[in-house]
């Protein structure tokens, strides 16, 4: 049967938010969807493509309104006309380059919107929260794989900074207010896209993730890749990362949700498969699925990168019922569909 009240999901036009917005709807919840279309692509109408083909996909409509989430009033008028059990919170800014660029525009958006989301929640009695976190609140790791109880804090970059803040803030509102619960889970590296091609990530410019630049490098729109750094202490030499299809990690969130049922106060997840794999590797696999070759240079070490990150994903399992399902091969072969059906994205 349909669950109780709608669920806010901010941000949810996203690559990560639509692909967990389509796994709401068809768990028999009620999602409204905001986002100010800053990594979403406009569709026909008022609704972002990515919403419309998941509208597509659902066969039912999605509730949807641009809103910037650092927008108070917009998101008080908001919590006024609808009576939301929990909140998803997906709406920041992610590009790690970009964010040592650009320091002050990261912590306007991600700390201050979030701030403003937490008081408008609070003042409308809204105490259920399942927050976008990431693994680069880890820092470089002091052992592996890495469990929930790892130091966090020493980031390497002003947007893994405001994950950890924004996980800081809600762990002292929980303190300060029994009633809260809320659940932060640290995504390792989601890749893939839905199996029916229609939804996928659509980086907007220069991917500054591996999977998508593999992938148009596989279609064609781009010419190389560029592996940075051969000499990691690793099996091959290059960097080593847990990778998640966007749809376990999507289906994470409803596990998430149910938890937050349980008033189960502050939580902490990982979410990743707990198998870390190579650039190298990466590469020979999108070649397997795509059937091309996928050409490479080796060039320098790029600021900022660990050699090896990836999850120990055990408690998500025993706290939330929840596990990483498919495979590498799953997830390449969806990313290569995703992209032979949208060469250019949205």
């Amino acid at each position: 049967g349909a669950m109780a009240g709608q669920v806010l999901v901010t941000g949810g036009a996203g690559y990560i938010g639509s692909h967990c917005v389509l796994e709401l709807l068809q768990a028999g919840f009620v999602p409204v969807v905001i986002d100010n279309f800053h990594n979403a692509a406009r569709g026909a109408g008022a609704l972002p493509e990515s919403l419309r083909r998941v509208q597509q996909l659902a066969g039912q409509p999605v509730r949807f309104q641009e809103l910037d989430v650092t927008d108070g009033a917009a998101l008080r008028e908001l919590f006024r006309e609808h009576q939301f059990s929990a909140v998803m919170h997906f709406a920041g800014l992610k590009a790690v380059g970009e964010s040592v660029q650009k320091p002050l525009e990261y912590y306007r958006v991600n700390l201050t919107g979030t701030v403003r989301l937490l008081e408008t929640m609070k003042a409308h009695g809204v105490r259920n929260i399942v927050f976008s976190s990431s693994a680069t609140v880890y820092g470089d790791p002091k052992y592996l794989p890495l469990d929930e109880n790892h130091p966090v804090g020493g980031c390497t970059n002003p947007y893994g900074k405001s994950k950890y803040f924004i996980e800081e803030m809600i762990r002292d509102l929980c303190n300060a207010e029994k009633d809260w619960n809320a659940i932060l889970l640290r995504y390792f590296n989601p890749i893939g896209a839905h199996e029916s091609g229609m939804i996928g990530e659509d980086p907007q410019g220069i991917p500054n993730n591996l999977m998508p630049y593999v992938a148009q490098v596989a279609v064609g729109r781009r010419e190389f890749l560029s592996v940075f750094g051969n000499d990691y202490r690793t099996d091959d030499g290059t960097g080593v990362r847990d990778y998640i299809h966007v749809v376990d990690l999507a289906k994470g969130h409803i596990a998430a949700l149910k938890k937050l049922k349980e008033n189960c106060g502050c939580k902490i997840y990982n979410l990743g498969t707990g198998t870390g794999y190579s650039v190298l590797q990466m590469i020979r696999a999108m070649e397997k699925a795509s059937g091309r070759e996928i050409k490479y240079k080796i060039t320098g070490r790029r600021e900022g990168d660990v050699a090896s990150c990836y999850a120990d994903p055990t408690l998500a399992e025993h706290e939330l019922g929840w596990k990483a399902a498919f495979g590498l091969d799953k997830m390449c072969e969806d990313l290569w569909r995703w992209q032979l059906q949208n060469p250019t994205g949205f």
